[in-house]
């Protein structure tokens, strides 16, 4: 993703930087969709997913390039709004909602939900309203807010502490409307760009404006009468043909500034530096997410952009706290393959990790001569070491191998994760000396080219194992 300016660095009256990402929902997807042919991106079932990758994609972009400390989306609803009970025609003219994009608006949905990206709506209530009252109420907490929209009624939001990301090209480039940006596009300062919306009309939303007048015209009589204001009370004085119609057509004008205000007041019962800060995603509803929807380049991404809430790579959300080997799992602070650990410089973290035997457990598919492991993790009983190997460069590849080299005896049943036979978790011991494992706790210690196959080892077992 490209950007037209140099990204501000966020600063807080309290000294921590505090970053605040909102997008509008149904905008971005939107531009996702066409901007995506969708029948390169059908899932085997026949479920479109254009949109969902595209906006999944600028998502992931966004939150690496620009380091948000909260985050929220915002969504229309179907039905009609305040604007639309007082103008019925409002966006009457848009074309009917695309057979193929039906739905995807609920798998974005259910996407953010797996990253822990809270999402919002609000009955008679557009999706620029929330966002604009976020973006106040998060600048008056101090905050930096950066607005992802593609529609130009956000502009008016724009201060120096709230800049607007708007797409020129699909949603992979994204334009940094910042006030000086906006007046020199525009010939106005952002709180006025309402004002010269209102005079020449804006054909998406189906409001008209004055005939004859364009922006020029429109940014001159706003500088010349100091606004909106001054122009209605200054028509009779506005000569020329311009300034006839401008007088035939000041309904239309008063209306189109009464539905392009955007409003900052809603009673959303949100406070965004309480409730919209980014605490991470949750893997295993992550994974599931994306592969039911056939991202695998997606999740890879995700799984080395984001930051995840959860420790635990398996097991229901609200599982009671476990206990034994488990609870000493939950207590390890891993350091990540690209988080905490350079790509690279995996050989030093293993070289961190105690001299003696090593629990091993790997994420994917380990079935013999189709192994795709997703995760692999390594643990000392204190530390542990957690890799991607999309992640792995050369050097990491041969630290990895020489360790999994070593005599390896495999002591913990696969688990079986949501059901789906290709994902396992393999509990393992990796030892220089093999005679040294303790293997009496399990019924019956495998061998290494049991990988992918079941054994009888009790399923409690799965922890960190030490000498």
């Amino acid at each position: 993703m490209s950007t037209s300016t140099t990204r501000p660095a966020p600063s807080s009256t309290d000294g921590a930087p505090r970053r605040l990402l909102l997008i509008d929902g149904h905008s971005m997807a939107f531009r996702a969709y066409y901007a995506l042919p969708v029948e390169n991106f059908t899932t085997s079932t026949g479920q479109a997913t254009n949109a969902v990758h595209g906006f999944a994609s600028m998502l992931l972009s966004l939150i690496e390039q620009e380091a948000p400390t909260h985050v929220a989306v915002a969504f229309d609803l179907a039905g009609g709004t305040f604007r639309t009970e007082e103008y019925s025609e409002y966006k009457g003219t848009r074309d009917a909602t695309p057979e193929p994009f039906i739905g995807q608006v609920e798998l974005i949905q259910e996407v953010l939900d797996a990253m822990g990206i809270r999402w919002l709506t609000k009955d008679r209530y557009e999706a620029d309203d929330i966002l604009a009252t976020l973006a106040a109420t998060g600048q008056g907490a101090g905050m930096e807010v950066l607005l992802c929209s593609g529609d130009r009624d956000s502009f008016q939001t724009v201060t120096e502490r709230c800049t607007v990301l708007y797409p020129i090209k699909g949603v992979s480039t994204l334009r940094r409307m910042t006030p000086a940006e906006v007046e020199e596009r525009y010939g106005v300062t952002p709180e006025r760009y309402p004002h010269l919306a209102a005079l020449v009309g804006e054909t998406s939303d189906n409001l008209p404006g004055v005939p004859g007048v364009g922006p020029k015209t429109a940014a001159k009589w706003i500088a010349q009468y100091d606004g909106l204001d001054g122009i209605v009370a200054s028509a009779d004085q506005i000569k020329g043909k311009a300034g006839q119609s401008l007088r035939d057509h000041l309904d239309d004008v008063l209306r189109n500034r009464r539905l392009n205000r955007l409003l900052t007041d809603l009673d959303l019962g949100i406070d965004p530096a309480r409730d919209l800060e980014y605490l991470g995603a949750h893997r295993a509803a992550l994974t599931r997410v994306m592969e039911a929807l056939e991202f695998r380049t997606i999740l890879q991404r995700a799984q080395r952009v984001l930051p995840f809430a959860d420790t635990s790579d398996h097991g229901p959300q609200g599982s009671a706290a476990p206990k034994g080997p488990a609870a000493a799992l939950e207590a390890l602070a891993p350091a990540v393959l690209g988080h905490g650990i350079e790509p690279g410089r995996l050989a030093e973290a293993i070289q961190e990790l105690a001299d003696g035997a090593l629990g091993l457990h790997i994420i994917g598919d380990l079935r013999p001569g189709l192994g795709d492991p997703r995760l692999v993790a390594l643990s000392d009983g204190e530390r542990a070491v957690v890799a991607d190997p999309s992640l792995l460069l050369p050097g990491d590849e041969r630290a990895l191998g020489a360790l999994l080299a070593l005599p390896l005896t495999l002591m913990v049943k696969s688990l079986l994760l949501d059901n789906d036979p290709r994902a396992r978790w393999v509990g393992a011991l990796i030892s220089s000396n093999p005679d040294s494992v303790d293997t009496s706790d399990c019924e019956r210690p495998v061998a290494a080219d049991d990988f992918g196959g079941a054994n009888d080892c009790d399923d409690s077992r799965m922890g960190v194992t030490t000498d």
